[in-house]
């Protein structure tokens, strides 16, 4: 039997960049899936259901091949932080997260089309922001325009100056994709890596 195809349920550039680390030939596909939160669900148990959704909806007609799906939900004080998706909802987002801590679940699942497997990983990243002033805050929107990410940064770019401190297991996690966990469950599949 050929080896399995390697298939990322996402659309995220970011995820791709970071998937691209691991020196693997895969492909894109959108998983279509609808992220509306459930009532009363907790930030990690949307995350990884989210994240099961959309490897399992990519992998609709595939039968050898290692699906990945992920999802990214950040919360502060118990509240979803979503996807801005506008220049003054980012400004709100970040002037909250001011001087606070804001935690990230980044929730990892490799669905195995193979066995019906889903071998599955939740992150959690602590942020600690400095304090922001609104021109700060201002600046940084208008020159990152991180409309499309989870807590409206992008610590991988200028993002990390807002920061004063990152505690998390897996630095890759917090851009939206956890390698170390990812290149575990690869292994498990069967995966040679590196």
């Amino acid at each position: 039997m050929s080896p399995p195809r390697l298939v990322l349920g996402s659309t995220s550039r970011y995820r791709a960049d970071l998937l691209r680390r691991l020196c693997l030939e895969f492909e894109q596909r959108a998983p279509g899936t609808d992220e509306t939160a459930l009532p009363g669900e907790a930030p990690d148990a949307r995350a990884l259901r989210l994240a099961m959704a959309k490897a399992e909806a990519c992998a609709q007609g595939l039968h050898n091949a290692l699906v990945i799906g992920s999802d990214q939900v950040a919360e502060l004080d118990g509240r979803m932080l979503d996807k801005p998706g506008t220049p003054e909802l980012a400004r709100e987002q970040l002037a909250a997260s001011s001087g606070r801590s804001v935690q990230f679940h980044t929730a990892l699942c490799l669905f195995d089309t193979r066995s019906g497997e889903r071998h599955v990983h939740v992150d959690r990243t602590r942020v600690q922001f400095r304090v922001l002033g609104a021109d700060e805050i201002a600046r940084y929107v208008e020159r990152e325009r991180p409309l499309d990410c989870a807590g409206s940064f992008k610590c991988e770019g200028l993002g990390i100056s807002l920061f004063e401190r990152i505690d998390n297991e897996d630095p890759s996690a917090l851009i939206g994709l956890p390698l170390i966990a990812l290149a575990r469950l690869l292994r498990t599949a069967g995966v040679a890596l590196p």
